[in-house]
């Protein structure tokens, strides 16, 4: 049985560190990982999506529409743009965070209200939560992405909150790490 998981943000919030992350504690538990990232206009703030895929054995790097088991968001509207590729009975962990796409901040488009309940009608499971509230209590906003994967942590429950934070020391620079340690435990809800 493969895992499938969409890590999707805007640039500059921590996606890429988030699949590293993933990446490392699944390689670790002995998984086959496949790990693609595709870069969008991430420097100026446009959309960037990671695939992670592990378990027994991974062929391909890529999730097709309706494929992902989850969709981690770092922001609400880049949720909503991917939801197509979540399978039936598969799970959204979603920061509340909007960001304004460029359209919004040029008053040519508004930022879509009522992007959660959207999706719930839709028929996904939807972890809704705000992650930069508790990466403002971690000690620095730059640990949302940390906090969101605590909370994936939760629903994975064949790695362990130890490997976990093993796999994080490995992630982050040393001066970082008890920041993104209260991220992470912030984000399980401890």
């Amino acid at each position: 049985m493969t895992t499938n998981v969409m890590i999707v943000g805007v640039g500059g919030q921590g996606s890429l560190l988030a699949s590293k992350l993933l990446g490392r504690v699944a390689l670790k538990k002995g998984y086959d990982v496949k790990v693609s990232e595709v870069h969008g206009m991430s420097q100026r703030g446009g959309s960037v999506v990671t695939y992670v895929r592990f378990g027994d054995k991974v062929y391909s790097p890529v999730i097709d529409k309706g494929e992902a088991d989850y969709i981690i968001s770092f922001e609400t509207l880049e949720a909503a743009r991917y939801i197509d590729c979540l399978k039936k009975g598969g799970t959204v962990i979603v920061n509340t965070q909007q960001i304004d796409p460029m359209p919004v901040i040029t008053g040519t488009a508004e930022y879509p209200d009522g992007l959660v309940q959207k999706m719930k009608d839709a028929g996904a499971n939807v972890d809704a939560m705000d992650a930069l509230d508790l990466a403002l209590k971690a000690g620095s906003s730059k640990s949302a992405n940390i906090a969101l994967m605590g909370r994936f942590s939760t629903y994975y429950k064949d790695i362990s909150e130890s490997e976990w934070l093993e796999a994080l020391s490995e992630c982050v620079k040393p001066q970082f790490l008890e920041l993104n340690k209260k991220a992470f435990a912030l984000g399980r809800g401890k």
